[in-house]
């Protein structure tokens, strides 16, 4: 799924399974109704650091289901989870030129009247030498009860 959905680092599928094993309550996979394949993917947890905060590591939705709304849905079940009782910030890292993804969160923030906060958190020179675009992190909350 995420290979088919660029600009989304392919990791291995080692890492890809360990996220849907280790982190199952955190992520979420949409059907095709009645045909079986991967309609989107929305893997997530939350940092041991910051507990009160859901982490969203990949947002993945199929050509054939954009424009639908479905990543939102999905984001908003794994929030409505027992796993994510007391979490009252969003965070996710998205690059600049994301414009998918930027939207998706603008609207996430918009539709629980939350504010966004935008800082850089990895960036090119100083965190991948030159070979990754910067890295900002998004923070949306407090979040609603």
């Amino acid at each position: 799924m995420i290979a088919h959905c660029p600009p989304l680092d392919a990791n291995s599928a080692y890492c890809n399974l360990l996220q849907c094993t280790h982190f199952a309550e955190s992520c979420i996979v949409a059907e095709h109704g009645g045909e079986g394949g991967i309609a989107g993917w929305v893997s997530g947890y939350r940092p041991p650091s910051d507990p009160e905060s859901f982490f969203v590591w990949q947002v993945a939705v199929s050509p054939a289901a954009r424009g639908h709304g479905l990543a939102g849905r999905m984001v908003e079940a794994l929030l409505d989870r027992p796993a994510a009782a007391g979490v009252t910030h969003l965070i996710t890292t998205v690059t600049e030129d994301n414009r998918a993804s930027w939207t998706l969160f603008e609207g996430l923030a918009r539709r629980w009247n939350a504010p966004l906060a935008k800082s850089a958190l990895f960036e090119r020179e100083t965190h991948f030498a030159g070979a990754h675009a910067t890295e900002w992190q998004a923070r949306i909350g407090p979040l609603p009860r």
